[in-house]
């Protein structure tokens, strides 16, 4: 099979993680994506393998939108024999964040002592835990955990469920996990079952918090959104509606220069801010609804 490889203009380590994350949410623009470091310069690179000759425009357009700038992508034809499983495996080294340890089936360390251990593959989904949202979100988790026992629990626009998973791992309690992609709901499932949580996480296909399931088990103490500025936006009010009062609500996938947007419009609905957490150019929030 012939193979063509789209690689981006130097970026950051993080710049670099974030494009794969967002190329992997989709399942239409390539068959892996990494980021690889060039050891002589310390620049990243993000790669990505399509089997077809790739139109760039959608990797322009999604990394103006993830990242919030302009980035240049060139082709070119590699050797069809490379094991592009194990590459795109290589830069996804243990992610530790919040007391969480987030590693791929292909890693072969043993876990740290006293961690949360979560498996978590590159999949057609958003969210191996090395995105510096994803990573803001676990840390958000953390704080929120050692003051707060939830009950009730949702994690919107799951992904790979990875934060779902940390929550259910973390209290041993149900939590709802949905996402509008199909594809996240099922990889949701499998590592839900993969991790030993398979019966805490309530997968849900669903638009934002629009499911009958999630209104009858509404309202919640704890509501975790990792998606894009724009969206967590456009949901404050269905968001506000589900949380109930004392409820904290964490949020990501916000830019630094969304974060006042963002806390605007959820402070519409009656929540406060309570803590930012900034990671590079991103930032988590943690809200709560007095």
């Amino acid at each position: 099979m012939a193979v063509d490889q789209v690689t981006s203009s130097p970026l950051t380590k993080d710049q670099a993680y974030a494009l794969v994350d967002a190329v992997m949410e989709r399942d239409d623009l390539a068959l892996t994506a990494s980021a690889h470091e060039n050891e002589e310069t310390g620049e990243w690179f993000f790669e990505a393998g399509c089997e077809e000759a790739p139109d760039l425009a959608p990797f322009v357009g999604l990394a103006r939108q993830a990242l919030g700038m302009d980035v240049q992508f060139s082709v070119q034809t590699i050797d069809p024999e490379i094991n592009w499983v194990a590459k795109s495996l290589e830069g996804l080294a243990p992610v530790v964040a919040g007391g969480f340890y987030v590693y791929g089936s292909h890693e072969t360390a043993p876990v740290p002592g006293g961690m949360t251990a979560m498996k978590i593959d590159a999949a057609q989904a958003f969210g191996t835990g090395h995105h510096e949202t994803t990573t803001g979100c676990l840390e958000a988790i953390n704080i929120i955990l050692k003051r707060k026992n939830p009950r009730h629990m949702i994690d919107v626009g799951t992904g790979t469920g990875v934060l779902a998973i940390a929550l259910a791992k973390r209290t041993n309690k149900t939590v709802i996990a949905s996402d509008i992609d199909p594809i996240s709901v099922t990889t949701t499932v499998d590592n839900a079952t993969q991790n030993g949580v398979g019966k805490q996480i309530i997968a849900l296909e669903a638009t934002g918090v629009n499911h009958p399931a999630i209104k009858q088990n509404a309202p919640y103490d704890l509501i975790v959104a990792n998606i894009l500025a724009g969206p967590l936006m456009a949901l404050a009010p269905s968001i506000g509606h589900i949380a109930q009062k004392g409820a904290t609500v964490i949020l990501s996938g916000i830019l630094q220069h969304q974060a006042r947007g963002v806390i605007n419009a959820y402070a519409r609905q009656g929540m406060v801010l309570n803590q930012k957490l900034q990671r590079k150019d991103w930032t988590t929030l943690i809200l709560e609804m007095p």
